[in-house]
């Protein structure tokens, strides 16, 4: 099983995208998804599988955050 967090696109170079995950910047490819800066992305494997809206990145992040705090 793979859990794949939401990262922040920061900034996008061709088909390359820079994503800020907490403050850890991770390169990935954008491959067939329109993505734009500002962004709610999930990689899995160096590839963007999927923009999520706003406010299910925020939820997830919130669950992440309580998840390690256990």
């Amino acid at each position: 099983m793979c859990v794949a967090a939401p990262g922040k696109v920061i900034e996008i170079n061709g088909d390359n995208v820079v994503l800020d995950y907490d403050g850890n910047r991770v390169s990935a490819n954008k491959g067939i998804v329109d993505v734009k800066i500002g962004d709610y992305a999930l990689v899995h494997a160096g590839l963007i599988i999927q923009v999520l809206p706003d406010d299910e990145a925020k939820f997830m992040l919130d669950l992440f955050k309580d998840i390690e705090e256990l």
